[in-house]
């Protein structure tokens, strides 16, 4: 039995070689001999040359006469024209609803699901025309509006064959993606089914794609409220869904200390691996084009070189991204346009800088990272320690199916399908910016673990420091069955380095650090505060604490004070505060 990686990875979209996984799904594609399949495999496993493989066997074999080919993006419509090329299939990139019919000497067209939604008729003639095999890229694209998935109903019901691809997790809203069996679950609800799953676990196992290392950066975050209240919390600690997102949009705020120090821990970590992998790129990828120009110019200062910044709405985007491909220059700034489908293997090292936390966006952005040229080559992504990204990261391998009866939305509150809006119309708002009023004051940083297959290691560093720098001097070249092994031993290190800084400190009388207390210690410091509070209130009011305690519960909300969170606390303390002033 041969490795599913076997042989080694090939160009990109070429296909004279197939991988055992791409070997495998073409004969139960075969064997099934069904008119709609769906292929769920990983970012960089190769579905573009599954498919292409596939389209050639049946054009060979007069099961199908034309092929198209329906991409998100127009980008993507010229690579798979490309990578189709090369297996001497002559796909159209440039066909528009304008035209009757692509020229005689072409297989088919390359198009997009908006081109396909504003005139569905063109494309349902041309389906029409012969027996046709259509390629639905990221099928998940078919469901974003109402008015989307009727289109591509439209156009492709006539199909003879049509193949479904998806490299990330379905969407989240229970809009019906078009040609996607469903089936009811133990619950009773409908799910969707795929044919042939290859997912990252088993990809990096294989290794197919590379391990990813999740850089996690904590700190201490300081911001106003529209109403003028002045507010503080650390990233990484258990506080309300408003105060996570307040600080969280603090520590992405560019003129803050925060973003610079993570840019400029990832630019050395960058610097390191580029000694074993001489072209390895990074990419930043942000929430809008303003904060996008002002990273650009922060890298700029720490790395001396002018980084590629890609803009939705600039017609050279697609030219700018193809080539910073080709090049060896380190730096990518690039708004949410570069999250799916581009294929930039150099990429080894990313800055998780937007407020988007979608499994589906995260999914998208990750895989940019995953793409393995060669064995041994990691990819460091940092992020910030907030919940629904620590989440995501800590189940990088959870496969999802798509369910067409839940009734509640993500944890998060956002619906995969407000992304997928916001990237069909290129445009970079984010619905945190718009809920949540405020204005940044200050941010720190600090180092705070690696996540690897859902464990962490390491422990709080400031940045610069021997115990930071264990993990941003790993090695640049790893393989995946060592990379758990090696965590463990630079964690020893990192312990090393911080007992023998504790030591000087404890000699010399002094604290260097400023990292922040542990969270017990600052729990306990907020009860305390609060209940001297409640007791000198409750003296000027002559109502028992219990009812003080009660009556800011019912106004703050949270649990009682032994099980509230830091925010929680200190929302009370603040309101007792104004009452004992009073």
């Amino acid at each position: 039995m041969l490795s599913p990686s076997y042989p080694q990875r090939a160009p990109w979209g070429t296909a004279g070689k197939l991988r055992a996984w791409q070997q495998e799904a073409l004969e139960q594609y075969f064997a099934q001999d069904k008119r709609d399949f769906l292929v769920a495999a990983t970012p960089g496993a190769g579905k573009t040359t599954f498919a292409l493989t596939l389209a050639q066997e049946l054009l060979r074999t007069g099961v199908v006469e034309k092929m198209i080919v329906v991409a998100p993006t127009e980008h993507l419509k010229t690579q798979w024209a490309d990578a189709a090329a090369r297996l001497h299939i002559r796909l159209d990139p440039v066909f528009r609803n304008s035209h009757v019919a692509p020229a005689r000497y072409y297989h088919g067209v390359v198009v997009t699901y908006a081109q396909v939604a504003a005139r569905a008729s063109v494309h349902r003639r041309l389906t029409q025309s012969a027996r046709t095999l259509v390629v639905l890229d990221e099928v998940h694209h078919g469901g974003d509006a109402l008015s989307w998935g009727d289109a591509i109903r439209e156009a492709y019901g006539p199909a003879t064959r049509r193949l479904s691809l998806s490299g990330t997790p379905f969407r989240s809203d229970t809009a019906s993606i078009p040609f996607v069996e469903y089936h009811p679950d133990e619950s009773g609800g409908r799910v969707s089914t795929t044919d042939y799953n290859y997912g990252y676990g088993r990809a990096l196992a294989d290794g197919v794609v590379r391990p990813v290392l999740f850089h996690v950066y904590a700190g201490t975050m300081r911001w106003q409220t529209s109403m003028g209240d002045e507010l503080e919390a650390n990233l990484g600690q258990e506080n309300t869904k408003d105060v996570n997102a307040q600080a969280w949009r603090t520590a992405l705020d560019p003129e803050g200390e925060w973003m610079q120090v993570v840019l400029r821990s990832a630019n050395d970590r960058l610097t390191e691996i580029r000694k074993h992998v001489p072209d390895a790129g990074g990419l930043v990828i942000a929430t809008d084009q303003t904060v996008a120009r002002a990273y650009a110019k922060l890298l700029h200062g720490i790395s001396g070189e002018h980084p590629t910044i890609v803009l939705s709405d600039e017609s050279d985007a697609s030219a700018r991204i193809e080539k910073f491909a080709e090049s060896t220059s380190r730096w990518m700034v690039a708004v949410r346009m570069v999250s799916e489908g581009v294929d930039v293997p150099r990429l080894a090292v990313g800055v998780y800088a937007t407020s988007s936390s979608t499994p589906l966006f995260f999914a998208q952005a990750i895989g940019r990272f995953v793409r393995a040229r060669r064995r041994g080559e990691a990819a460091s992504v940092f992020l910030p320690n907030v919940p629904p990204l620590m989440k995501l990261a800590n189940e990088m391998e959870k496969q999802r199916d798509h369910a067409l009866d839940r009734q509640t939305k993500d944890e998060d509150g956002l619906e995969d399908s407000l992304l997928d809006a916001a990237n069909r119309e290129e445009k970079a708002e984010d619905a945190l910016t718009e809920e949540f009023q405020y204005q940044p004051i200050a941010s720190t940083a600090h180092f705070d673990s690696i996540v690897f297959e859902g464990q962490q290691f390491g422990q709080l560093a400031e940045p610069g420091t021997a115990e930071e720098l264990e993990f941003i001097g790993l090695p640049g070249l790893l393989e995946p069955e060592h990379v758990h092994e090696l965590l463990m031993q630079h964690q020893a290190k990192q312990a090393k380095h911080r007992e023998a800084r504790e030591a000087r400190e404890k000699s010399s009388g002094e604290r260097e650090t400023s990292l922040p207390e542990p969270l017990h210690r600052t729990l306990r410091e907020q009860r305390q505060l609060l209940n001297t509070l409640v007791g000198l209130y409750a003296r000027q009011s002559g109502e028992p604490h219990g009812v003080v305690h009660a009556q800011l519960r019912r106004e703050c909300g949270g649990p009682a004070v032994g099980t509230a969170t830091v925010a929680q606390l200190q929302k009370r303390i603040e309101v007792i505060r104004r009452r004992v002033r009073s």
